[in-house]
């Protein structure tokens, strides 16, 4: 049964991850013991990359991650929900406790593809580690291929929303108008990209943890209802001072009013450049 953390969504999995090392547990069963272990997997984002159940590779949605502390704790995003778990390394085996997670409400293909990820990753599991990738397995041969991605920086990066939030309460994008609105801050102190139907630019200017957001200028388009939706709410979160939280690939934008939005890094844009 699913179980709502008490803690934003948005900041789940936003910790200081230390270097991996020796890690004591209180002897609960899901991370006894003392446990020493050269296998280099603690303090790293991981990436989903797929997930293979009886034979079927299935391809991960953006945001998909995984993190383990040296605390004994695992905890990222399935896809679309945040989850936290406890978990024990004995050498190249790593032992994921229940977990808990947020419940947004996703579209069918993202949840699917939750189920089989949160159903993969419990229990015993086999890690193995080759250029950068990391492949956990299960004891019935599945498995979940992981790529260690490095921090993004706020500027230059192409972030794609993945949920709109409204105080401590996120929300999964209507079904149909996923990876489509986006926006990157470039160097110049412009803004640009899409909100989901028209692309949009404006200037932004960014000082200690706040973006003052200036006249947006946009497109035209008309789109069908959801997209306009999602287009109108980030237009009202796109305008004046928000504050923004950046972790690793994660970034919240929060307007006075506590609407506002969660994004992912994707690629990196061109220096110089907005869109």
């Amino acid at each position: 049964m699913r179980s709502q953390l008490s803690i934003p969504a948005t900041i789940l999995a936003l910790f200081a991850l230390a270097a991996c090392g020796t890690q004591t547990d209180s002897g609960d069963g899901s991370g006894s013991g003392t446990v020493t272990t050269d296998l280099p997997v603690t303090g790293v984002h991981w990436s989903v990359e797929s997930v293979t159940v009886d034979g079927r590779k299935t391809a991960a949605p953006a945001g998909a991650h995984v993190e383990i502390t040296d605390k004994g704790r695992a905890q990222g995003n399935y896809g679309c929900n945040h989850f936290g778990a406890d978990v024990k390394i004995d050498g190249d085996t790593i032992t994921v406790g229940p977990a808990e997670m947020t419940e947004m409400s996703c579209g069918k293909k993202i949840q699917s593809f939750e189920e089989a990820l949160s159903a993969a990753l419990s229990g015993k599991l086999e890690a193995k580690l080759a250029d950068g990738g990391l492949t956990l397995t299960t004891e019935k041969g599945d498995a979940i291929a992981l790529t260690e991605e490095k921090p993004a920086a706020l500027v230059g990066t192409k972030w794609s929303v993945t949920s709109l939030l409204s105080g401590d309460t996120a929300r999964s994008l209507p079904a149909g108008t996923e990876n489509k609105a986006h926006l990157t801050f470039a160097k110049d102190g412009t803004v640009g990209g899409s909100l989901g139907c028209n692309r949009f630019s404006s200037t932004a200017e960014i000082s200690g943890d706040t973006i003052t957001f200036g006249k947006i200028a946009a497109t035209r388009k008309l789109c069908p209802g959801p997209e306009m939706t999602v287009e109108r709410e980030l237009m009202e979160v796109l305008s004046g001072k928000v504050t923004y939280d950046l972790s690793h690939r994660s970034l919240s934008l929060t307007a006075a009013d506590g609407k506002g939005l969660a994004a992912t890094a994707t690629t990196a844009a061109p220096a110089g450049k907005s869109g």
